[in-house]
């Protein structure tokens, strides 16, 4: 790598990382605001915030990635045609390679970039995040440190607290469990403390009474006690097949290739998971095709004094275009697998028009125009005329010499 493509390589790597670091910045409050809930609501600690919105980000990579790339790309082209780099290494004898040669590297390590988060990030995240979903919506724990309101995790089941003391005592404590057809209890209790021990949670309650029903027509027993202890892991809902059965972009490719044998979204929706195998192929050529619409755009030197703003808004409406297009096809292989192909054209093809529009306005700076052409033969067939005309001064002057 020559002086010259390390010096744009350093220039587009560097505006890579502002701008992919900016846009991740911006998806990732939009990803807080919108699990705001899971701390005012469901009683969670902004950890829990931090680590959920986080392990969403991931997803969202193999977007970002391409199109953070694009700008960079184009602030590198402008910035170098801006300060006439572009045109001087056109009068030196270079090509547009030259400066697409650092560009194109930089775009094929995003591209593995965007293939290792299709590949591992991106399931490995998103499992992680199921799981803790299941743990906020499950864990009894979140649901009965809301003070003055009636929580029912599932149906049958409501707690209910006064308030929450500085030392972490639950005041006022009800439980009303209604799950069992056969039998109905109510537990309450003056003061409740939530005890942990290994991987279970038990609830100490003090000086409270329970109230339990067997049958309609006889009457309720009642029982007081001064000490109670519950274990929590009675309480927690329990986890049904969609929680187990994990969506088409969860999982690893060796699990889109086999998915299990009684996996209901792979019966009922087989097509998802062809699709998601082939985004996932196809996502890496994004990069390039990207790179090379820049190239396409504003990687030929030009005046500084010619408005370049209206190309670098096509190119990236083209580039914009392109990429939902890919994502729309997705849905179709979805329904038809014969339009799998598609997926792989899409960027392809953005590439090689990219190639052959390079390669033509490069050789059309080459190649003379037709008035050149024609004053050049025109001279070419005049020069022998030329020898035949006497030229006197020139004579004189060398008689003047001597």
């Amino acid at each position: 790598m020559t002086i010259f493509e390390r010096y744009v390589f350093r220039q587009a790597g560097g505006a890579l990382l502002v701008i992919l670091s900016t846009l991740s910045g911006i998806v990732w409050v939009a990803l807080a605001l919108r699990q705001l809930n899971v701390v005012t609501s469901q009683g969670q600690d902004v950890l829990t915030l931090v680590k959920m919105t986080t392990l969403a980000l991931p997803n969202l990579m193999a977007i970002i990635a391409p199109f953070a790339l694009l700008i960079s790309s184009i602030h590198t082209l402008n910035r170098l045609n801006g300060d006439s780099e572009l045109i001087v290494l056109t009068a030196s004898g270079g090509t547009i390679w030259r400066a697409a040669r650092p560009l194109l590297l930089l775009a094929f390590l995003v591209s593995l970039g965007v293939a290792f988060v299709n590949h591992i990030g991106m399931p490995w995240s998103m499992q992680l995040l199921r799981k803790y979903i299941i743990e906020v919506r499950t864990d009894i724990l979140t649901q009965v440190i809301q003070p003055g309101q009636f929580t029912s995790p599932e149906q049958g089941l409501t707690f209910h607290i006064r308030e929450r003391a500085l030392n972490g005592e639950l005041l006022g404590l009800i439980v009303h469990d209604t799950r069992d057809e056969k039998q109905a209890q109510s537990y309450l209790a003056e003061r409740g403390v939530i005890v942990k021990k290994d991987a279970s949670a038990y609830i100490i309650m003090s000086e409270g009474h329970i109230i339990r029903r067997t049958e309609q027509d006889e009457p309720a027993q009642i029982i007081a006690f001064d000490k109670y202890a519950v274990d929590l892991d009675r309480f927690e809902k329990k986890l049904d097949d969609d929680d187990t059965d994990f969506k088409p972009r969860e999982r690893y490719l060796s699990e889109l290739l086999n998915p299990e044998a009684n996996s209901n979204r792979y019966k009922s929706a087989p097509g998802k998971f062809r699709a998601e195998i082939h985004e996932r192929f196809s996502n890496p050529f994004y990069p390039i095709a990207f790179v090379l619409i820049a190239l396409t755009a504003v990687g030929q030197a030009q005046s500084t004094r010619q408005n370049r703003s209206q190309i670098v808004a096509v190119a990236f409406v083209l580039a914009a275009g392109l990429r939902l297009g890919g994502l729309a096809l997705n849905n179709v292989v979805a329904l038809n697998a014969a339009t799998v192909p598609l997926l792989y054209a899409m960027p392809l093809g953005a590439i090689a028009l990219s190639i052959f529009r390079i390669e033509r306005s490069r050789l059309s700076m080459r190649r003379p125009g037709r008035l050149s052409r024609l004053l050049g033969g025109i001279g070419g067939l005049l020069a022998p005329l030329a020898r035949l005309i006497p030229r006197p001064w020139a004579a004189r002057g060398a008689g003047s010499g001597t």
